[in-house]
Formats: structure tokens, sequence, C-alpha cells
């Protein structure tokens, strides 16, 4: 297939590129600046934003399939960027797959669409987006999604993928927003951090893509105008997870818990301030970060195993050893001191 990925040059983007590349597909990345790894790995790259229709339309040319993963990630900031880049940037790629002739369109969404107070725990694809989420960010998605779903139809399959905390080798937000966080050897987050949530490895959300793409190609009427859930299918306390992550980048860093109540009136605090003085930061302490980090977080991955064949090619344990592996070890930050203040990562979902 020749095959356009927007935002190729991304984290996710360049992993779904080097596989579609490995297999032999014809391999081309719509982004706003130059890749080194895209051009090692022969990708054509279209230079653009996907607030311009001239420049998508020149991207979707001459394809057979769209892989839309390009978005605003963040978890505070103003709306307008949010909407302009997931909103407006997908109903251009849209229009583009229409008047080019694309007759598949796969789109990255995130399984925050559905997040909503007091978290998730085993939900199902049938459980619709909230009607108002706490950020841009998830807001901003789920009607993009809605968007290519709704578009799905003989001449446009669409499909849509819902993965959830993206970590892996290179990984430029999760990992490094978490060792960010440490203070004197303690990592302040709210609560007691034994809310289970899942992740996805980026081999792991690639590979899904792929098989995503693959079947919507074949069998369009089995899986168009649907979305579904992908991720490690390994559910664990977030305390466990964090201290996975930070030892796997050399950090000895002890969970120290702040009281919930005192991490939610700070995040409330804070996305006033930043509405206050019009702030652009998109990953800043916020109420929509907060919650995912006190609730649960996971889902049911049946209707992917049952309709795409999906199963994780990379265990969580195994993904965690390779990064072990790929990361030298660093010693404690320093003399442990008493948690005083709601700091928590920011992390893109």
């Amino acid at each position: 297939m020749k095959v356009l990925v927007t935002g190729g040059s991304g984290f996710l983007g360049l992993e779904i590129c080097r596989q579609l590349k490995a297999r032999g597909d014809t391999v081309s990345s719509l982004g706003r600046r130059p890749s080194g790894a895209l051009e090692r790995l022969g990708v054509h790259q279209h230079l653009g934003d996907l607030a311009d229709a001239a420049a998508v339309s020149r991207a979707v040319a001459g394809c057979d399939a769209v892989v839309h993963n390009a978005a605003l990630a963040g978890v505070s900031g103003p709306p307008r960027p949010y909407w302009v880049t997931n909103v407006v940037g997908t109903r251009h790629v849209i229009e583009q797959c229409r008047a080019h002739g694309v007759g598949t369109l796969l789109y990255t969404s995130t399984a925050s669409v559905v997040f909503r107070p007091g978290g998730v725990e085993g939900v199902t694809e049938s459980l619709p987006p909230v009607p108002r989420h706490l950020a841009a960010y998830p807001a901003t998605k789920a009607r993009a999604e809605a968007l290519v779903l709704a578009a799905h139809g003989p001449e446009l399959a669409t499909v849509s993928l819902r993965p959830h905390i993206i970590w892996g080798p290179g990984d430029p937000h999760f990992a490094p927003a978490l060792a960010r966080a440490v203070r004197a050897g303690r990592l302040p987050m709210p609560g007691d951090g034994g809310n289970l949530v899942d992740t996805t490895h980026v081999r792991t959300a690639a590979h899904a893509h792929l098989l995503a793409l693959d079947r919507l190609r074949r069998s369009p009427r089995a899986v168009g105008g649907r979305a579904y859930f992908v991720g490690q299918d390994d559910p664990r306390p977030l305390r466990e997870l964090t201290g996975h992550f930070l030892r796997a980048a050399g950090v000895d860093a002890r969970w120290c818990a702040v009281p919930p109540r005192l991490a939610t009136a700070g995040a409330a605090a804070g996305d006033a301030l930043l509405r206050a003085v019009r702030s652009s930061r998109t990953h800043a302490l916020s109420r929509f970060l907060v919650a995912e980090l006190l609730h649960p977080h996971w889902f049911d991955l049946t209707a992917a195993r049952r309709d795409l064949g999906f199963e994780p090619p990379v265990g969580f344990d195994a993904g965690i050893a390779e990064l072990t592996r790929l990361t030298p070890s660093a010693p404690n930050d320093g003399e442990e001191t008493p948690c005083r203040t709601p700091t928590t990562p920011s992390v893109p979902s």
C-alpha cells in the first residue's frame, strides 16, 4: 500500500512508519518539521500543518490509505489550539481523503475520550464519551473521533483506535515527566497509587494500527465505523507502574502521597490561574491530570481481539526489562525531604 501517516515523526507515528516500511509498504508522512529518523527510514516527508487544507491535500494525493496519528496532546491549556489541530485538522483529512479517492482512514484516538469522574474499570466500547471533559485534549479528541466514525461509508472506510499512556524506548512523555517530578528522592503524587491503570507499549500500539488498517481494507463492513480500545491488557496499581518506569530510567524515588483533596484543590486553582492569565501551557497541573492519577482507568480489549486479531506483541515486564537495559543506572537524587506541594507529572494520555 501507499500509506500516509500524519505525525509520522512523533513517538507513535515513527514506530507506525517503521513497521509499515518493514513489511514493504510505501510510506509518507505529514509533519511540521523535517525528521532525520524518517529520512533514514526512507519515508517521504510532506511538510505542512493540519490546519492548512492545501498542505493536507498535497500529502493525501496518491495514497491508498491514511493513518491520521497527528494531534496536539496535553493535560491543560486553552481550547482553541486543540480545536484547530485536533478537530479542524481531522476535518481536513476526511475532506481530502474523499477528494482524492482514498478508501481507508485509520484514526488514532485516545482512551481518555471516555474517562469520567471516578475513573473507568474494564469498560467496553459501548460506554459513550462523556458530554463534558475535564480538559480540551480529550474533548477535542472525542469530537474528532466522532467525525471520523461518522464519515464511514462505501467510499471511505474508517476506524478508530484508542491506545492509552504509550511508552517504550524513546518515550518523550510519560517516563521523562515522572523523572522530572522527583524531588529529593521522592515522587509527590495524589493519593496512595492503588488505582489500577493500563498502559500501551509503543510497539503494541503500532502493531494494533497495522492490524486495524489491514482488517479495514479487507472487511470494511466488519469493523468500519467502530472504535477499539487497545493496550497491554495488564492493569497495575499506579504506584507500581511509576516505580517500574523510574527504576528503568535509573531514578531511585519513593512515592510521596499528597492528600487527594489538596491535590484536587491545587489543580482547580491551577486551571483557574491558567485561564486568568490566558496561558497556552499544555502540560501544567490540571484537574484532568489529577483525576487520572487518582482514579482507575483500564479497558476491556475483547472487541479488538475478536475483530482485529489483536494481542499485545510486547508484554509489560519484557518492555520494562528492555528499557532497563537501554538506560544507564543513575544514583538517587539526594537526601529525602517531606512533600509539601501537589506537584505531579504532566503526561498526555
